[in-house]
């Protein structure tokens, strides 16, 4: 039987190192290439991920690895019941633009559902992490604490939405209908972590996502209480052939 939290706190200074050194190479004068998929990549993704790939290995030896920057490069590991999704930095974008809102990202996933994750947004001094069935915990300046979804607010609903993409007018029909108290903008899986923090309710993704992108989020957020499913309600699984997810919604609540 896995010992679900013991593996969190183990996990906990693999994400650290990870951190610290993507935020090196933040603070370095730093270049940008693209993929064959024209998104951008940089050194701190590709490193970032050398760094994860052996600690993981270690720490769960013969668990196959999905990781981003190892799957542009064709390394695609079969996978079963267990696996890790690894995305070394979430939000290259916001990388490159140096807005602080870009994460470290890893999650295990087993029988198709993450079970543990943490996220860590290294320049905002943020990490949340959870293990489902054993509750979601945040950490930055003032300590560890642990963190749960919200009951909507009266005013009506926070709702987050992507800050480098999206569809406004798919996200105003979605939200038609709904009282909006608050539309916010965010980075990466940070906007998946403050419904999980009880900082915000909603987060609709009407576009194309990989799984690595929102697993550990996924994690968090079931571990704090809080949902994510495809759009129509089903559960979203993971271990999909193309490792790409449909359109979904992340809640604090049932929407």
């Amino acid at each position: 039987m896995l010992d679900r939290p013991a593996l969190l706190e183990r996990l906990l200074p693999i994400v650290r190192d990870a951190g610290e050194l993507i935020m090196t190479i933040y603070r370095s004068d730093f270049s940008v290439r693209g993929k064959a998929d024209q998104s951008p990549v940089t050194e701190a993704d590709e490193r970032a991920e050398a760094l994860i790939l052996p600690a993981l290995a270690a720490l769960l030896p013969g668990t196959p690895i999905v990781a981003e920057e190892a799957v542009a490069a064709g390394k695609v590991p079969s996978v079963g019941e267990r696996f890790w999704l690894v995305d070394p930095l979430d939000g290259t974008k916001e990388f490159i633009s140096r807005n602080g809102e870009f994460t470290v990202n890893i999650a295990l996933i087993e029988n198709g559902q993450p079970t543990l994750g943490v996220v860590l947004a290294p320049a905002l001094d943020r990490l949340f992490a959870g293990a489902v069935g054993h509750g979601a915990f945040i950490e930055d300046a003032a300590g560890r604490r642990p963190i749960a979804v919200r009951a909507v607010p009266e005013a009506g609903l926070t709702v987050v939405a992507s800050r480098s993409h999206g569809d406004a007018s798919a996200l105003d029909a979605f939200l038609a209908g709904r009282q909006v108290a608050e539309l916010r903008g965010a980075g990466s899986s940070l906007k998946i972590c403050l419904i999980a923090a009880g900082e915000a309710d909603l987060y609709p993704r009407l576009g194309r996502t990989m799984e690595w992108d929102i697993a550990a989020g996924h994690a968090v957020l079931a571990a704090a209480g809080g949902q994510l499913t495809e759009i129509d309600g089903a559960p979203l699984r993971y271990g999909k052939p193309d490792f790409a997810n449909p359109h979904f919604v992340a809640a604090g609540t049932a929407d």
